[in-house]
């Protein structure tokens, strides 16, 4: 593969404000990255940079290797999706789609031929001749979408194109998605605060906090092998169970971790620098319920929450701290019980404090 998009020192500074640390972002041809991250933590104004509706306070974009950050948006070869659709009320479906070929002087045999085969695409051909207003929320979507793949651009930006939808449409229309990017082999990157979107979407994951870029890999990288506190929390659901390395766990003895009030096993490869304190991470899927005393630590059952698909168990620990644990419809845990609690150490991953 090679770079389609790089950001090389791209920073952004509104007076005393950092609204985004220098920063390098390499985006590889035809890849799709996702910038995740909450309110605040740089990712639009990455995107706008990329795009070149916010000009950069430093660094510089470039695009296949060309120097892009002072080019006017429409010049770029970028197309972009907005979460508000942006179509014209006055319009059909078609001119809508047709616009953008309109304006960089397509024949009307190109703009017919586009139009046509870019709302096939999103599986609107139908609907050419109705106004935006006769449309559903999907079926808008769907069309600004068409609008920006009719001219084939070979850097699509999407800025959380689906958080105006439900819950059923926004997993349908995800699909739809990573479809007309393997249609398209386009170059894809999309911003999103929803990790589940992110996961499912993306061929990495570039996740944002704090106006810096705090972690960026594969979904399955920033799943089981966080590299931060905030990346661990942030990525999943979690346990973080606080504590300190047992006497000799550095030198080479079997590591463990004093938490909770119990001694937890912790992988050998785990990074075992010595620290004040650390943090383990036990994702709810990894537990397994044993009898007590029968596991590497004792939990009371606090609330059961049936979620259709499994079942989510709180449980406090003996020193007062909460966990949770994911089961099988098939265990049928009771509020007031106690457990032990089990898991694969190599399932874990220990984290600096």
């Amino acid at each position: 593969m090679s770079a389609k998009l790089e950001a090389i020192g791209l920073g952004k500074r509104y007076g005393e404000t950092v609204a985004l640390e220098p920063t390098d972002l390499t985006v590889q041809a035809g890849e799709f990255l996702t910038l995740l991250g909450p309110s605040g933590s740089g990712k639009t104004t990455l995107l706008q940079m990329i795009a070149g509706l916010v000009a950069p306070t430093s660094g510089r974009i470039e695009i296949a290797g060309q120097d892009v950050t002072h080019v006017d948006p429409g010049k770029r070869g970028i197309g972009m999706v907005f979460q508000s659709y942006a179509l014209f009320p006055h319009m059909s479906v078609w001119d809508n789609v047709a616009y953008g070929l309109r304006m960089r002087s397509r024949s009307r045999d190109e703009v017919r031929t586009a139009v046509d085969a870019a709302l096939a695409m999103v599986r609107m051909g139908e609907f050419g001749k109705r106004f935006p207003k006769e449309l559903s929320g999907g079926q808008q979507q769907r069309i600004a979408l068409a609008r920006c793949f009719a001219y084939r651009p070979s850097v699509i930006l999407l800025d959380e194109p689906l958080g105006a939808l439900d819950k059923k449409l926004r997993e349908h229309m995800q699909a739809e998605i990573r479809r007309l990017h393997k249609e398209l082999g386009a170059t894809f990157v999309y911003v999103t605060h929803d990790q589940d979107e992110a996961l499912t979407l993306s061929d990495r994951v570039c996740l944002m906090n704090d106006a810096r870029i705090e972690q960026i890999g594969t979904p399955s990288d920033l799943y089981d092998r966080p590299a931060t506190r905030f990346a661990a929390s942030f990525i999943g659901h979690s346990n973080l169970l606080e504590g300190s390395l047992a006497d000799g766990a550095v030198a080479g003895s079997e590591p463990i971790l004093l938490a909770a009030g119990a001694r937890l096993p912790l992988p050998r490869a785990a990074n075992l620098a010595p620290s004040s304190r650390h943090v383990l991470l036990l994702r709810p899927e990894a537990l397994e319920f044993v009898e007590p005393k029968q596991g590497f630590i004792d939990g009371r059952i606090d609330d059961v929450v049936f979620f259709g698909s499994d079942t989510h168990v709180q449980l406090s620990l003996p020193d007062g701290s909460g966990l949770t644990a994911r089961c099988s419809r098939t265990l049928s845990p009771r509020i007031g019980d106690l457990v032990g609690l089990t898991w694969d150490p190599y399932r874990t991953t220990l984290l600096h404090a």
